[in-house]
């Protein structure tokens, strides 16, 4: 009923704590599919083990700088009924309203958009229960808060600055939970102009050149405010951006990113990164973390970020090439904003799991309680 990442309850880890050490391997009931002997179904304290046990109980749920995001908790269930672009019974009937609301849909199928879609406040788009593809263009996140987007997937959206979901301006509590997306002609997801909360996890990015972008231009110092984690999430060959972060702070842990084309993570100016027991698989290009210097508006010295890595793996030559100083201990620490997080040791058996298990995925639409 829960998916694959519903098999051991939230843990707390605080943020300078060594790494566990990794749990036996065992069959996972929770994942579906598994094949017998394969090493990635360990019993894992992964997250996310009652949010599908009934519709609303993703609301509130999310890990890390997100949690806080209800969606449309409070608001009647809203049916998603045709695949029409507009009209009566359509997606963005219901992402236009006023009042909160639970999207769900009585459909599967391909949504073509032909402008961003946006979406207003205290509404959740529930993807559970069907196979709901969004192309042409994506999700616009613009001045609202409380969104939840889970289980849907994004591909082929095109056009200039056309992202799959683009979260700007002073957007808040924002939480997209298992969602796939690929092949965009700007970013996957986009998070700029003091947007601050969000919480990205069990995602599938594939197919894609630049994916993550946070914050948007040296000259945003309002930027400062920006706060996001990314957690089990797969990035799957993507070319860069896992993410680019300017003044913000990020929380990375429990990702999988392989084959990468330039980099995997890059701090540019004022940016915090805290890369937590990630597995980081390089093909040709090696370098993991890349710095890229800038000037913010108001200050004079041009200057890069800090990343601090803590338990991280890295396989096939990956090369971390961390700059060290005084600015690695200044990163912020998760557990000053939040006091739980649910992270597993970097493992073999984890990269596996990810694979399997992060990006849209076939569970049931839960019952209406």
């Amino acid at each position: 009923m829960g998916g694959c990442f519903s098999s051991a309850a939230r843990k707390r880890v605080p943020s300078n704590a060594a790494p566990s050490p990794p749990p036996p391997l065992a069959p996972n009931p929770a994942v579906p599919n598994q094949q017998k002997g394969v090493g990635a179904v360990a019993t894992m304290a992964l997250p996310y083990a009652r949010v599908d046990d009934s519709l609303r109980a993703l609301a509130g749920q999310a890990e890390g700088f997100g949690r806080h995001a209800i969606g449309g908790l409070h608001g009647s269930v809203y049916c998603v009924t045709t695949l029409a672009d507009d009209g009566h019974g359509s997606l963005r009937e219901g992402c236009r309203k006023k009042e909160p609301l639970w999207i769900v849909f009585e459909v599967s199928g391909t949504i073509h958009l032909s402008s961003y879609l946006r979406v207003s406040s205290y509404k959740t788009i529930d993807g559970r229960g069907q196979r709901v593809k969004l192309t042409g263009k994506g999700l616009q996140l613009k001045e609202c808060e409380h969104v939840i987007v889970c289980n849907m997937e994004f591909e082929g959206g095109r056009g200039h600055d056309v992202d799959g979901i683009q979260i700007k301006p002073k957007s808040r509590h924002i939480w997209i939970d298992r969602c796939s997306l690929r092949d965009y002609d700007d970013g996957l997801i986009d998070i700029t102009r003091e947007s601050t909360d969000i919480t990205i996890s069990r995602c599938h990015f594939a197919m894609h050149d630049k994916t993550m972008l946070i914050g948007a231009d040296s000259s945003h110092i309002t930027d400062r405010c920006i706060r996001v984690t990314i957690h089990h999430c797969f990035f799957d060959g993507t070319r860069q951006r896992h993410p680019r972060l300017r003044f913000g702070r990020v929380h990375l842990y429990n990702n999988y990113t392989r084959n990468w084309g330039i980099y995997a993570v890059c701090a540019s100016v004022e940016a915090q990164v805290l890369s937590q027991c990630n597995i980081y698989e390089a093909g040709e290009k090696k370098t993991v973390f890349k710095y890229m210097p800038e000037k913010a508006a108001d200050k004079e010295e041009v200057r890069a970020g800090w990343i601090r890595s803590e338990g991280d793996l890295f396989l096939n030559g990956s090369q971390p090439c961390l700059l060290e100083g005084v600015g690695v201990e200044s990163v912020f620490k998760p557990d000053e904003h939040y006091p739980t997080w649910t992270m597993e040791p970097a493992s073999v058996a984890l990269k596996e799991v990810l694979q399997l298990c992060a990006g849209w995925q076939s569970v049931p639409r839960p019952q209406f309680t």
